[in-house]
């Protein structure tokens, strides 16, 4: 194990290893013996950590996930016009999936694949933040700001849809960084929200 493999807390060693491994590999081929010996860790170590490869995967998401859902909590209750929030937000949310593309990507390639019990509660989860971000556009709508004859929950599905699928199309190496893509796609989620 090298230096700084021991001095990175054991848990994050877990997710960073299973995190490669599984984008490398895929979820279904890679196993538990090959995540503990990349991270260096003992079986034992990992279940101390994660009841299973579920648990991993389910956390690999849940990371990303909590820390999209902590900013968008913030733009969404922050100051300033509801336009102004939801274009950071949308921003935002783009550019960090982009920063964190193969947490995404393994999730959306694997999600089929988790216990049933574990696939419900990340939909939930997901659910949750959707519905905060819908809530952004129904301010609008409300205040007239938005456009209001196309429903809310169909602009956040569409917009979403978009997102989900950044991980098929982006690359690092491309023209555009993921925050010049996040600006793009909120110009573009605000363009189709203005008043006819």
């Amino acid at each position: 194990m090298s230096q700084d493999q021991d001095q990175e807390p054991v848990r994050q060693r877990l997710l960073g290893e299973a995190t490669r491994l599984f984008a490398e590999r895929g979820f279904e081929s890679t196993s538990v013996q090959e995540i503990v010996t990349a991270a260096g860790v003992t079986k034992g170590a990992m279940y101390h950590y994660f009841d299973s490869k579920d648990d991993l995967l389910h956390e690999i998401y849940g990371r990303v996930l909590r820390m999209q859902m902590e900013r968008l909590t913030r733009f969404a209750d922050g100051p300033g016009p509801v336009a102004e929030r939801l274009h950071a937000a949308a921003a935002d949310v783009v550019r960090t999936t982009v920063e964190n593309l193969d947490d995404s990507k393994i999730f959306f390639r694997s999600m089929h694949l988790l216990a049933p019990d574990t696939r419900k509660s990340v939909r939930a989860e997901r659910r949750r933040y959707h519905e905060r971000f819908r809530d952004l556009v129904t301010e609008g709508q409300r205040e007239g700001t938005f456009r209001s004859d196309t429903p809310a929950e169909m602009v956040v599905d569409f917009f979403f849809g978009s997102v989900h699928h950044l991980g098929t199309w982006y690359s690092p190496e491309g023209a555009l960084s993921g925050a010049e893509i996040g600006e793009h796609f909120a110009d573009l989620l605000l363009t189709s929200l203005r008043p006819k």
